[in-house]
């Protein structure tokens, strides 16, 4: 089984900073992209920044020059460093992951369970 793990989220005022940690595990053969997804109250979930095995990034435009997505591929990891944060950056953050078990099989999608992010004004 694979599962995706996140962690760091919390409770910051406007302006500070937080770092995301999403670690895959379980019998994982390779990772293609990996990415955050975030879903505020009443609001539909929304990609943040995605990074492929090569280490290409993509953001949304909201998140441009505040937001930094990383990845080390030796640890399986996947991260999101949050600078400059906004009362409208307050949502449960996602890790999201195509992760395939074995070289024989194709990618599958994975999600892990999710980390609150809450930025006070």
């Amino acid at each position: 089984q694979v599962q995706l793990v996140e962690s760091g989220g919390g409770l910051v005022q406007a302006g500070g900073s937080l770092r995301l940690s999403c670690a895959a595990s379980g019998s994982i053969a390779s990772i293609n992209t990996m990415g955050w997804y975030r879903q505020a109250p009443g609001k539909q979930r929304e990609a943040v920044a995605t990074i492929t095995s090569g280490k290409s990034t993509n953001y949304a435009d909201s998140v441009k020059e505040r937001f930094t997505i990383s990845r080390d591929n030796a640890k399986n990891t996947v991260y999101l460093q949050m600078n400059s944060l906004k009362p409208e950056d307050t949502a449960v953050y996602y890790c999201n992951a195509d992760i395939r078990t074995s070289f024989l099989k194709p990618y599958y999608n994975y999600w892990g369970q999710g980390t609150q992010v809450t930025v006070s004004s």
